[in-house]
């Protein structure tokens, strides 16, 4: 038997989340009242029942006795009944977007601000957290990728860490990204924005790869990054944290930043640690889109 209790803040991706393990083969229950958790989970183990599989959705939905969960908890631990607790997570920031685009009022809200039934919903919800065995943060994950994610740790049982590095280039004449963790500036390499045939194509491009790392500062720089970003990841784990976000800058985010950070990325795909990794390149467009609007197309 393998119960699964999906919890975590509301518009983090439970929903989702229940619908992955649901057509995984998981037998799923939404919002089940307290009172009938425990009930469920002796009924589950009964002689002749073939549900072998089960996830159940417990949230702030279940009302003011959430804490009372602690007990229930501690009740199946004690009569020996197997379960993993998956709490889904997601910054103020992101959770406050997601019920604006929405148009979803929070649980807690009622007639006051979000950020205030955010605030009181982490409250609740903290010794779930604490208590979790797996933690994802849906901060910086698409659907689709946060769909991967839950079929890799449960569907099939991968080794995981809980936490998800995203390698991201930018351009300093942009802002540095809000959410950066670690930010590194590979404005000091050879720069193709000069080069004629270099300067309309971007660090995706095999023209420019080759020229940023034809270099050997170029070279140089990648391996020290990937030396400290693998001396530094396992602490992060062992630390707890659940998102890194590692920013790579060059003046616009177009050729050196997007370069090193796919180089980066292929280096650290692979890793002993099974912690989740992914490459975005958040400016790598924007020259083409003002070009195109001083053209006026």
């Amino acid at each position: 038997m393998h119960f699964v209790i999906v919890t975590g803040m509301s518009g983090a991706g439970k929903s989702t989340a229940l619908k992955v393990l649901e057509d995984a083969g998981y037998f799923c229950v939404d919002n089940l009242p307290l009172a009938f958790v425990g009930k469920f989970a002796e009924f589950t183990r009964q002689p002749g029942e073939k549900i072998n599989k089960v996830a159940i959705g417990v949230d702030i939905r279940s009302g003011q006795t959430l804490n009372g969960l602690e007990d229930i908890l501690e009740d199946l631990s004690a009569k020996h009944f197997e379960y993993d607790i998956l709490f889904l997570d997601a910054s103020d920031e992101v959770l406050i977007k997601r019920y604006k685009e929405t148009r979803r009022t929070h649980p807690l809200a009622l007639d006051d601000r979000v950020d205030k039934g955010i605030a009181l919903e982490r409250e609740k919800l903290a010794f779930l957290k604490k208590q979790a065995d797996i933690i994802l943060d849906t901060t910086n994950l698409l659907t689709r990728e946060l769909k991967q994610e839950i079929e890799k740790i449960i569907v099939h049982d991968e080794h995981f860490k809980n936490i998800m590095v995203t390698i991201l280039s930018f351009g300093f004449k942009y802002g540095i990204p809000n959410d950066s963790d670690l930010v590194f500036d590979v404005r000091c390499l050879p720069n193709p924005f000069y080069i004629d045939e270099l300067k309309p194509l971007t660090g995706n491009d095999k023209e420019v790869r080759d020229y940023v790392m034809g270099f050997e500062p170029s070279k140089i720089f990648l391996d020290k990054l990937e030396d400290m970003l693998r001396f530094l990841i396992p602490n992060y784990i062992l630390e707890g944290k659940n998102q890194l976000v590692v920013s790579v800058g060059c003046t616009g985010g177009k050729h050196r930043s997007v370069t090193l950070a796919n180089a980066l990325f292929k280096r650290l795909e692979q890793n002993d640690e099974g912690y989740g990794i992914k490459v975005e390149h958040r400016d790598i467009e924007r020259d083409r889109i003002r070009t195109n609007k001083n053209r006026g197309v």
